[in-house]
């Protein structure tokens, strides 16, 4: 197991299941092997009994979104952990039995380092199990194939996997959670949201939002190609809290890129660094103006309020002011993915066992050290009616 494994609690608290909001929400960013972290973020949710009505995802975090959405609540976890087992293992040959690549990674130092860049390196060359296989032959870039075979890999393991693993039957009840997901139309250049409220979902759906270029082809709906989100932005969370009607929101944000660094000293960290500031996509900045919106929202309401009904009913401003005015609350928990020593410029297709299994217990742990404090899920008291909480920025102040 990973370092991170020693930091977990022995017991999560037991909160109450019944909290003060109209929508809770898991919000999944993209961010491939890093995917494990918030399948992790979930388990702690799921051990302290906390409902969740809406998941939205991008790329890794709509196939979390998937398999979170498509069982039932009981059998989540395991779903969770049936896909990241399966996917974490080489798509032809494993390069060592298990137990050694356990001894090797739990050794550390640079015998685990050599062993996490040959697990990227095993991505690269033979695919995932169930996930991604190499396009043989090897396509040449000069080559017209067509939109489907325009990609390094083949992802149709993907399909057969998210078929097996997943009730899209449950996906799309219209009684049951809200699934949202985001993908790029590769002809138009415009971002979109698949959502189960708008239309019926299909593996496909959950598949064009993770066809990350040029290693995925983009996945054809309704005869339209779609590429992963992640290419025009890759967090979900104005979607879920721009929705209307408005509603007092929890939104629990999981992302797996940090925007804070540090400088790079090397091309390796050069590439490593670029990924984080493009994938990180501004979760600070989409808060803080959310934040500042809802003040607006609330003091609009709170003025309305001081005019005399006749004025509110008949004056046409007011009328119109009425559709902007908002006092509804929303609390964002965000959860941040932090490099580990182990960590490379491909950490994000370091789809090892034991990578794997680092990250896995790293976002457990994470939520367990943000669930216990009991107030970060109090509905906000402030003036604005919008609270962001960090467990990792706790010690600096969360805003």
């Amino acid at each position: 197991m990973g370092t991170r494994q020693t930091e977990t609690p022995k017991s999560a608290p037991r909160l109450e299941p019944r909290l003060p909001y109209e929508t809770v929400a898991l919000v999944l960013q993209g961010g491939g092997a890093l995917g494990a972290y918030q399948a992790g973020v979930f388990e702690g949710l799921a051990e302290a009994a906390i409902a969740l009505n809406w998941v939205a995802g991008i790329s890794i975090g709509a196939l979390n979104a998937a398999l979170i959405a498509g069982n039932a609540p009981r059998h989540r976890v395991e779903r969770l952990r049936e896909f990241w087992d399966t996917i974490c293992r080489p798509a032809a040959a494993p390069l060592l039995a298990p137990f050694v690549e356990q001894a090797i990674f739990d050794g550390g130092g640079a015998a685990r380092n050599l062993l996490t860049a040959f697990q990227a390196g095993s991505s690269v060359l033979q695919g995932q199990n169930g996930f991604f296989q190499p396009r043989v032959p090897t396509p040449l870039p000069w080559v017209v194939s067509g939109p489907a075979k325009a990609s390094w890999y083949d992802t149709a393991p993907l399909k057969t996997t998210l078929e097996r693993l997943c009730d899209f039957d449950r996906i799309n009840a219209r009684d049951g959670m809200r699934v949202s997901v985001g993908a790029v139309n590769v002809a138009s250049g415009n971002f979109v949201y698949f959502d189960n409220r708008r239309q019926t979902l299909r593996a496909e759906h959950f598949m064009a939002s993770g066809a990350l270029p040029p290693a995925f082809a983009p996945v054809e709906i309704d005869g339209q190609y779609f590429w992963d989100g992640g290419v025009v932005s890759n967090t979900p969370l104005a979607e879920v809290l721009s929705a209307t009607p408005r509603r007092d929101t929890l939104a629990f944000q999981v992302d797996l890129w940090s925007a804070r660094g540090a400088v790079p000293d090397s091309l390796d960290a050069v590439t490593e660094r670029v990924k984080e500031i493009q994938y990180s996509s501004r979760t600070r900045m989409v808060t803080d103006t959310l934040q500042r919106e809802q003040r607006y929202r609330r003091l609009l309401r709170e003025l309305l309020e001081a005019l005399p009904m006749a004025q509110r009913e008949d004056l046409p401003a007011s009328r119109a002011a009425r559709e902007l005015a908002c006092g509804k609350q929303y609390n964002v928990v965000h959860l941040i993915y932090q490099k580990q020593d182990f960590d490379h410029d491909g950490k994000d297709f370091q789809f090892g066992a034991t990578t794997m299994q680092s990250h896995w217990s790293a976002g457990l742990s994470d939520i367990r050290k943000t669930l216990a404090n009991g107030a970060w899920l109090e509905l906000p008291d402030n003036d604005a009616g919008f609270v962001t909480h960090d467990v990792h920025r706790a010690g600096r102040g969360a805003s």
